[in-house]
């Protein structure tokens, strides 16, 4: 184009040099002819043209050379752009690597982009090749004061209490836990998934070990791997779950919200699912060697179902189950039974245990069951009569000398009967107001299936009952309150303080049925921070004359037993008061951190 533009105006200088040289030529020439002024002014006229042609090529020539500048700014801004872009890409790049780099992770990403072990951004979940593993815990610590007895006790005979007896400072470790759960899909059965969970407690103000004191021994260690709820499964979100290892009982899980006092002082499990009033909750545990099923929710309503088989080569399950490293149902062999020890306590063999419940907005309600096949309590006989069981001059349990033929008889057939069925049912409901107000209650009952003449001791079937109300005052202040009330049993098998009855034969002493009680619980709570709480409570069980409910039972490391310090230099051979009728205080103040 340029080329073409210099031709042009080449020609055109060219064009006019000639005219000029023409006009330049002497007048009287052109003069002389008419032919030559018209040619003249012929010319005259081209010239006229060329100039105005000239004029527009150059103009069209400037404005080509503004395009072309134009042109080539735009592509320097264009080459400018794409630098930038280039850098952002890298940037990018980079920032990209970083992130990756920070979340860790190993090998190359899966289909849903996530590498294996890559941490999601502030959880502590990590991707698996298919599926999420999340680590998740419990730390609770508590400073309390305890006092087994603020009242006036009703020795009724029984020697005075040994050792500390009034208030005692402690530091106690409650429901303190460390887990991981997670769940890998499986892309050939979808929607089933592979889920797991691995749970352990532990102890943080104390030293773990067995279970022992002086009046118990237990052969389960505290903080072993995997010692709390642990289990393989295999889940789909339309049909629900199913489930192998061991277990929270669906009847303990199906009230838990009832319980904002969960491991503090006046834990409601201090009487709800709790028979007899020892520091051990028979109704409401956790459930080993188990198999259970899970429901979605549907319309509102969700159901649990757990089957545990006894696995005891025992009829009166008074052997330790196959596979297991203690009896069955928290028995202690050491409380109120004498030698030789056996599971003979409240040792129990199959388990069912199920429940309903349903939701709606703020409003929800539950119905739960639970059976427990051929319960061992032979050693609240042996513990009435004062023998042992299997020693020299018995027969089948109950001795042969020392007895008339009638009392020998009549021990021995309440020793044979003494291994029976029982359950437990309870309904709930409770509403959460949108003044962040939240009431709710629970109906229990307990039965223990024992022939009509063993009723004198059955201490077993008894109703129960348990109110709550909790108020938020602010998003982070609360403030709760709980009573429970335990109502009498049939009966008593006494060997405490309140053994002043005597049995038909006249060989054996049992307690009269003033064994109701209550407990009462408040507690302020304080949220530090969206995972730690700070908790101040005071608990206080009232017991009738003949009840010795305690105060810290349902998962506290610290208990307020009903025993004196009495023991043999054996231990095992310890038989300590177990003193009834006390009024039992405690305050606590901890911090808990949930994760």
């Amino acid at each position: 184009m340029i080329r073409s533009a210099r031709r042009v105006r080449l020609y055109s200088c060219a064009s006019i040099l000639t005219v000029a040289l023409l006009l330049g030529a002497s007048p009287s020439v052109y003069a002389q002819s008419a032919s030559d002024a018209q040619q003249l002014k012929a010319l005259q006229a081209q010239l006229d043209q060329l100039q105005k042609k000239v004029k527009e090529l150059e103009a069209k020539q400037h404005q080509s050379d503004a395009n072309a500048e134009a042109a080539k700014k735009e592509a320097s801004q264009a080459a400018a752009q794409a630098a930038q872009a280039k850098a952002s890409a890298a940037q990018a790049k980079a920032d990209a690597s970083v992130a990756t780099a920070n979340n860790g992770g190993f090998g190359p990403p899966n289909a849903e982009g996530h590498r294996f072990l890559e941490n999601k951004p502030d959880t502590l979940t990590f991707f698996t090749h298919h599926g999420e593993i999340t680590a998740y815990g419990n730390l609770d610590v508590s400073i309390d004061g305890t006092s087994k007895n603020v009242g006036s006790l009703d020795l009724n005979g029984s020697t005075p209490p040994v050792g500390n007896f009034g208030w005692m400072p402690a530091v106690s470790t409650n429901e303190s836990y460390f887990g991981v759960r997670g769940f890998e899909r499986l892309p050939t059965q979808q929607p089933w998934s592979f889920v797991y969970q691995f749970e352990a407690g532990f102890q943080i103000s104390a030293t773990p070990g067995l279970g022992v004191s002086n009046s118990s021994e237990k052969d389960t260690v505290q903080g072993a791997l995997f010692d709390r709820n642990t289990f393989i499964g295999l889940a789909s979100p339309d049909i629900g779950a199913f489930k192998v290892g061991k277990s929270d009982a669906p009847y303990k899980t199906s009230t838990a919200a009832f319980n904002p006092f969960s491991g503090e002082l006046g834990d409601y499990a201090v009487i709800m699912g709790n028979t007899g009033g020892d520091n051990r909750v028979e109704f409401g545990t956790r459930v080993d060697h188990a198999i259970w099923y899970e429901s979605p929710t549907m319309n509102g309503f969700q159901w649990n179902f757990m089957y545990a088989p006894g696995q005891n080569r025992s009829w009166l399950s008074a052997d330790v189950a196959s596979g297991e490293s203690d009896c069955a149902g928290g028995d202690d062999p050491q409380s109120g039974g004498n030698v030789p020890v056996a599971c003979n306590d409240g040792a129990f063999s199959d388990l069912l245990s199920a429940n309903i419940s349903y939701t709606n907005g703020g409003f929800y309600a539950t119905a739960a069951y639970e059976w427990h096949h051929a319960v061992n309590r032979q050693s609240d006989i042996t513990g009435i009569y004062g023998i042992p069981v299997g020693g020299p001059g018995t027969v089948s349990g109950c001795t042969t000398s020392g007895l008339s033929a009638a009392s020998a008889a009549a021990c021995q057939t309440f020793y044979n009967q003494d291994v029976a069925d029982e359950d437990a049912a309870k309904i709930g409901a409770l509403y959460r107001f949108m003044t962040g107000t939240t009431i709710g209650g629970i109906v229990e009952h307990f039965t223990r299936y024992v022939p009509q003449d063993l009723e004198f001791q059955n201490e077993r079937q008894r109703w129960g009952t348990w109110a709550f109300v909790s108020q938020q005052l602010s998003p982070i202040d609360s403030v709760h309150f709980g009573w429970a009330h335990a109502f009498r049993t049939p009966g008593d098998p006494g060997q405490h303080n309140d053994a002043t009855l005597t049995t038909a034969d006249g060989a054996g002493t049992y307690a009269p049925n003033d064994n109701q009680a209550d407990m009462l619980t408040a507690a302020y709570k304080r949220l530090l921070s969206p995972s730690l709480t700070w908790y101040t409570d005071v608990a206080a069980t009232i017991n009738g004359p003949s009840a010795h409910y305690d105060l810290g039972a349902g998962g506290r490391a610290n208990t307020t037993d009903c025993h004196d310090a009495f023991s043999t230099a054996s231990g095992i051979d310890s038989t300590p008061h177990c003193y009834t009728g006390t009024t039992i205080l405690g305050v606590s103040t901890g911090l808990q951190y949930r994760f």
